[in-house]
């Protein structure tokens, strides 16, 4: 699952001065096969759980490679109208699957953290716009306030995002949670029309979701904006047995999610949805003498960039293969063999510290030293690859269950290696 030393050290071989002369391709590929490929992480495989990253369904790879040649800039129709029209189709295909309003569009951008950047830019648009104020054209000098209410187990992305956006990480009320990350409704604070509410599908260590209902229901009375960071947890809405921890986001404002995470497409697959289109294009607004939009549907309108990948191929290409069955199939799946994991590790004596919803597990062992020798021997073993967080203090595991390629027989021979792995600390 992870490079061996050796390998490791061959990747200084890249080391060397631009070459003066042209080389051939055949060399080129050959030095990319012989010591990158050893350096690469297997994490197409069953046993890497780290980071949230998923595999990549056979598929949506073959996808690619054939959009990679196809070579389609996706800003426009008029450069691309093979994009335009399945960026449609998959905005149609996703609202259906993830019971968004249909009143809602789609941007397809990188991955979340420019899904949350495209959500929290259309709310700033709005909820500037509903007290006067046109940010494209004023700015931020002199604007009147937004005020940002957030649970405080908000990922890191969305802090990042609220710094990009100028809204400050200081001006933020945050609102404490619950031992599981769940954000405490009857604590926060009173909301108006000029609230932006800033909640998660999926916590990032413990996979818990956030009340939206009750969310919802509180900034929906008020006027405020809901945003959802649902990286990888938003996918549970197609999972008949799983979308009950998403009851209620339909109700939002704006969402973020990630296709290369739970969907398991290949990287560059965030997509962002809105239900306010006004909002979305104007802050993302792109103008120019010589762009010629169209009747049909134009990218670049929905997404920051002008310039950018035909994403929305392989996304296709992925829900098109899987259908709806497919995905509840793997979504669910992830889920089992996270509860399989948790159970079995209780059995052999590790502490799980999360109770798990969906495909986030938290692992330790009877100290934090003893812990994080666990983990630095199972990282060693490069049969399992995992992560280390910490969850109110505490140093922990953290395994991420989101590969199609995952097993049963994965599941048990991950077991086996933290067992051992703690024995050997232990001595």
């Amino acid at each position: 699952v992870f490079p061996s030393e050796e390998n490791l050290q061959q990747l200084n071989n890249f080391d060397e001065p631009l070459p003066e002369i042209s080389s051939s391709p055949e060399a080129v590929l050959q030095q990319l096969n012989d010591i990158g490929g050893p350096g690469t992480i297997a994490s197409t495989g069953g046993r890497y759980f780290g980071f949230v990253t998923g595999g990549a369904i056979p598929v949506s790879i073959a996808t690619k490679w054939l959009a990679d040649f196809w070579d389609q800039c996706g800003g426009l129709h008029l450069i691309s109208p093979v994009n335009a029209k399945l960026e449609t189709v998959c905005e149609a295909w996703l609202k259906d699957l993830l019971n968004l309003p249909e009143r809602c569009v789609a941007g397809f951008v990188s991955g979340t953290s420019m899904a949350n950047f495209c959500g929290l830019a259309a709310a700033r648009y709005r909820l500037l716009k509903n007290q006067d104020w046109d940010v494209n054209t004023q700015g931020l000098n002199a604007a009147p306030a937004i005020r940002i209410v957030a649970n405080d187990q908000v990922h890191s992305s969305i802090k990042k995002t609220i710094a990009l956006l100028g809204f400050g990480i200081n001006n933020v009320e945050w609102v404490p949670s619950d031992n599981q990350g769940r954000i405490l409704v009857d604590q926060m604070p009173e909301l108006d029309n000029t609230c932006l509410v800033l909640v998660q599908a999926g916590n990032v260590n413990s996979g818990a979701f956030d009340d939206f209902n009750a969310v919802c229901k509180k900034a929906n009375a008020a006027g405020a904006w809901v945003h959802i960071d649902g990286a990888f947890g938003l996918w549970a809405a197609a999972s008949e047995t799983l979308s009950h921890l998403t009851a209620g986001m339909e109700k939002a404002n704006s969402w973020a999610v990630d296709g290369h995470k739970t969907l398991n497409t290949p990287y560059d697959s965030g997509i962002v949805f809105c239900e306010d289109k006004e909002a979305m294009v104007t802050a993302l607004q792109a103008s120019g003498e010589y762009i010629v939009y169209s009747e049909q549907r134009d990218s670049m309108l929905y997404t920051p960039e002008m310039s950018k990948r035909s994403r929305a191929i392989e996304l296709w290409a992925t829900m098109k293969y899987l259908g709806k069955n497919g995905i509840d199939e793997m979504v669910t799946g992830f889920h089992l063999h996270s509860k399989k994991l948790a159970e079995k590790l209780l059995e052999k004596g590790f502490n799980i510290l999360n109770d798990v919803v969906f495909n986030q597990v938290m692992i330790t062992c009877e100290s934090d030293e003893l812990t994080e020798r666990t983990l630095k021997n199972i990282q060693e073993s490069r049969e399992v690859w995992c992560g280390p967080s910490k969850w109110q203090g505490q140093y922990v595991i953290r395994v991420s269950v989101c590969s199609w390629a995952t097993t049963e027989e994965d599941i048990s021979r991950t077991v086996d290696v933290f067992e051992k792995a703690r024995v050997v600390a232990g001595e």
